[in-house]
């Protein structure tokens, strides 16, 4: 599968943020994608060459109370399949492109706070499934060790990549076998539809699994409004409307990203770009020393 059309529409406006992302947006990681990517690169070289150092870095709830407390982190690097390596790698390929796009899209604050959301959910769920086991028959080391390692992967995080593409992206066509297009929003209800089957008839492993690694999902849509249903063509048709209409109403050349006055408002107003904000935000003096920095 490859992506027809490229999507990507923030820079150049105000965006409103909050005072979370005010206060931590200087702390997120640009290309995300990239840096998972290469997270898996690593993983395939340790199956390589240590395949049995593996074990000792999957989301395993039972090992980490018992010391081993860097699996919290590890499980990220193992890659989310291996028998194919060539089918792995052009999978991975087509969500470094899908997360990239909704990067550009949603910035990158809040794209870090979606996926690293659905690592933290996926923490949770294995500890929530611990807890189950043993309020339901007790837990060995070894039943730990096998549903860490076949159940609470980043699988189903790539996954949730996916979903918030095709409800962010409905529109756009991917090429299926690299001949069929087919639109996105169609994929994501077929494998909507998978994944309810796949819950409905599979163990309670799985289950806790897929909740909690899809809950960064769920909360994007219920977050989210009517917004993130704009195609790419749309984002471009909106960009020229609005290119056409200040080549018809004769725009101004200045205009504060404050308060909205331009060079009409008085001939003594002068205007200064904010090399500190991330993005051509153009201030008035009255605000370009006094104006929160927009961080993406």
């Amino acid at each position: 599968m490859f992506l027809s059309e490229y999507a990507g529409y923030r820079k150049g406006k105000v965006v409103r943020m909050s005072n979370f992302e005010k206060k931590f947006g200087k702390y997120a990681i640009r290309n995300l994608s990239l840096v998972l990517i290469m997270c898996y690169a690593l993983g395939y070289i340790i199956y390589l060459l240590m395949p049995g150092l593996l074990l000792y870095m999957s989301l395993n709830p039972y090992a980490i109370l018992h010391g081993q407390i860097w699996r919290l982190v590890t499980w990220i690097v193992i890659p989310p399949g291996m028998s194919n390596p060539f089918l792995t790698l052009l999978m991975l390929y087509f969500y470094y492109s899908l997360g990239t796009t909704l990067e550009n899209r949603w910035g990158t604050y809040r794209y870090n706070v979606y996926l690293f959301s659905g690592m933290v959910f996926t923490v949770i769920g294995s500890f929530l499934m611990l807890g189950y086991c043993y309020l339901n028959g007790g837990v060995s080391a070894g039943l730990m060790e096998y549903v860490s390692l076949n159940y609470f992967s980043t699988y189903y995080v790539n996954m949730s990549i996916f979903l918030a593409f095709a409800a962010t992206f409905p529109e756009v066509q991917v090429y299926m076998m690299f001949l069929i297009p087919i639109k996105v929003k169609v994929l994501g209800i077929i494998y909507g539809i998978l994944l309810l089957s796949d819950f409905i008839r599979g163990d309670v492993y799985s289950r806790f699994a897929m909740a909690a690694s899809l809950c960064n999902f769920v909360m994007f849509m219920l977050t989210s409004k009517s917004h993130i249903h704009m195609s790419p063509k749309q984002v471009k048709r909106r960009q020229e409307f609005k290119r056409e209409v200040k080549r018809n109403t004769g725009s101004t050349k200045h205009k504060c990203a404050i308060c909205g006055r331009t060079e009409n408002d008085g001939d003594d107003l002068e205007f200064r770009y904010c090399s500190k904000c991330q993005g051509n935000y153009e201030y008035c003096k009255d605000h370009l020393f006094t104006h929160q920095h927009v961080k993406y």
